[in-house]
C-alpha cells in the first residue's frame, strides 16, 4: 500500500472517530446514558455499529472517550491559569485568589465547562467505569498542590484531598450558592472566593 493510501485511510478513520464522539456527546447530554444505545450513536454518526466497536468497544468506553475529549479541552484553560497565577514561587494567598478569580470568571462561562458539567451529571453505571474516566483539569491542579505541599508552602497532606477541599470552598460553594439564571454581581462572587481562599489557608497554610 502506498504512503498516500495509508494516509487517506488514517484520515478516514479519524473522521469516523470524531463523528462517533460528536454523536455520542449529543445523545448522552440530550437523552441520557441508558437511552443512548450504540445503534442510536451509529445512526447519528452515519457509521455502522461495527465501526463503533472497532474504534471503542462497549458503550461505556465511548462515554469515557467523550468525557476525556471535553476534559482535555477544558484542561488547556486550567493549565494556563495555573501557569500564570500559580507559579511555584508565588505568594500563596495572592496566587490562589488570582487562580480562583480567573477560573470562576473565564473558565466557568466557557462552553467546554458547561458541557463538562452536563456530561458529568449524566447517570452512568459508575461501577463499570470508575477509574477509567480522567478528570484532567482537576489532575493539573492536584499536581500543583503536590508541589506546594512538597515545598512546605502547604502542610503535609494528601494532595488530592487538599485540592478537593480548595475546590469545595471556592468553586463548588459559588456554584451552589449563586443562582445561574440570575446575573451575579462580581462583588458577590468575589466575596465567596476570598472567604474560600482564606478558610482554605487557615486549614492548610
Amino acid at each position: 500500500m502506498t504512503v498516500v493510501g495509508e494516509s487517506w485511510r488514517q484520515q478516514r478513520s479519524e473522521e469516523k472517530r470524531t463523528s462517533i464522539l460528536r454523536a455520542a456527546q449529543t445523545l448522552f447530554v440530550e437523552e441520557g446514558y441508558e437511552r443512548s444505545s450504540v445503534d442510536a450513536i451509529a445512526a447519528l454518526a452515519g457509521v455502522s455499529k461495527r465501526t463503533i466497536y472497532d474504534h471503542f468497544g462497549e458503550k461505556e468506553l465511548v462515554y469515557c472517550a467523550v468525557v476525556d475529549r471535553v476534559s482535555a479541552a477544558l484542561a488547556d484553560a486550567i493549565r494556563t491559569a495555573i501557569d500564570v497565577d500559580l507559579p511555584e514561587a508565588c505568594d500563596l494567598r495572592s496566587g490562589l485568589l488570582a487562580f480562583a478569580r480567573r477560573v470562576a470568571t473565564e473558565t466557568f462561562s466557557s462552553s467546554d465547562y458547561v458541557l463538562f458539567r452536563r456530561l458529568s451529571s449524566v447517570r452512568v453505571p459508575r461501577q463499570r467505569i470508575r477509574g477509567t474516566v480522567r478528570n484532567a483539569p482537576k489532575e493539573l491542579f492536584v499536581e500543583r498542590v503536590a508541589r506546594f505541599v512538597g515545598a512546605g508552602a502547604l502542610r503535609p497532606a494528601e494532595p488530592w484531598r487538599v485540592a478537593e477541599h480548595f475546590i469545595a470552598l471556592t468553586f463548588l460553594l459559588a456554584l451552589d450558592t449563586l443562582d445561574p439564571t440570575v446575573p451575579t454581581a462580581w462583588s458577590e462572587l468575589d466575596e465567596i472566593l476570598v472567604d474560600g481562599v482564606d478558610t482554605f489557608l487557615r486549614a492548610y497554610a
